[in-house]
């Protein structure tokens, strides 16, 4: 889905991210930017310290503040700029009209509180419902959700479900309101490979039927298979490389996303497969490298990866990459992912 003036929803411009610590700043998320169309899917991969969580907690202004600070850059939102709301004025949005996800229910879930007066919350907050109506709502949403028996699972406490039905619970204190825009940080991290499929199922019918955006923050190129349309590349707080699906899982271009894909397991191969993990670790952002962040891993680097970052190369309408090997005067690499797929 290309971006679309008319339909656009979200559109983070050039931000910039910094934590103060004791031992300096940590340059978290250095000029990223990236646009969600209304009841599109977008997902954010990358490892783990990528700036993934970072980028997407700012954008609803979770993070800390301080330690945490944004440096610079537009959180665009309906054509209302989120980095100038106020706290008051962000409480409005979250919940009603921007919804998260967490990686894992069990912290974010109140152990103290019945699961169905957490839905209710909300739906008391912003929509200004009475109790009565709010519980009705709250077992309609843990029925939507796929929990059995929601009468009786309104009234028991977070302790009481299986992780997977926190999970599920989750998804349903996020959508009470229908929100515009769900963002899912990891959200089947913590779950087993039966249990992820079923989250992921529920979240794209969801999707469908609500006509939610969705932001699925992942390291997990499989996850995602299913269910973006589009995707972008993080490494060290940058985005390397954007694409629609197709684009990034058949035609990526950075060697970081040829690793991230190595690094998933297929189900078309015969025989043994053999996945390949990425070298070494991603770079110190107290002191960030001036060039490629992903130089230093890179077998097909060159001197000038390590002195300067490469500029965008735009290869469609929707497809760039920030890599030198786009450059007229590189060697010529083959694809490794095209060759695996000859």
């Amino acid at each position: 889905m290309s971006r679309d003036e008319n339909k656009l929803l979200i559109d983070v411009k050039d931000l910039r991210v910094s934590f103060d610590t004791y031992a300096g700043e940590v340059q978290a998320v250095r000029g990223v930017s990236f646009y969600v169309n209304k009841g599109e899917a977008l997902a954010i991969v990358g490892e783990s310290g990528c700036g993934k969580s970072v980028t997407a907690q700012s954008t609803m202004q979770l993070i800390p503040m301080p330690p945490g600070r944004i440096k610079e850059g537009s959180v665009m939102f309906n054509g209302k700029d989120l980095t100038k709301f106020t706290d008051k004025q962000m409480e409005s949005v979250r919940g009603s009209e921007i919804s998260m996800i967490f990686q894992d229910p069990m912290t974010s879930l109140n152990p103290t509180m019945k699961v169905g007066k957490q839905i209710m919350e909300g739906l008391i907050k912003h929509q200004k419902m009475s109790k009565q109506d709010a519980k009705q709502k709250a077992i309609e949403m843990l029925d939507v959700v796929g929990i059995p028996n929601p009468e009786k699972r309104v009234e028991q406490y977070p302790h009481e479900f299986s992780g997977g039905m926190r999970q599920r619970a989750m998804i349903a204190i996020a959508l009470a309101c229908n929100p515009k825009l769900l963002i899912a940080d990891e959200p089947t991290t913590a779950l087993d490979v039966t249990i992820q499929a079923q989250i992921l199922d529920l979240m794209k019918d969801l999707q469908k039927d609500f006509d939610t955006a969705i932001i699925l923050i992942t390291h997990d190129l499989g996850v995602v298979a299913d269910m973006a349309q589009r995707i972008v590349v993080m490494y060290a707080g940058v985005v390397i490389e954007s694409g629609t699906l197709d684009e990034i899982f058949y035609d990526g271009q950075h060697p970081y996303t040829w690793g991230l894909l190595k690094s998933v397991p297929r189900l078309d191969t015969q025989g043994k497969q053999k996945l390949y993990p990425i070298e070494g670790t991603p770079p110190d952002l107290f002191s960030p490298p001036k060039g490629c962040p992903f130089a230093a891993r890179c077998e097909y680097a060159m001197p000038i990866c390590r002195e300067e970052m490469p500029e965008k190369t735009h290869l469609s309408k929707d497809h760039f990459v920030k890599c030198w090997l786009q450059h007229e005067m590189a060697p010529d690499v083959e694809n490794p992912i095209k060759k695996g797929r000859e």
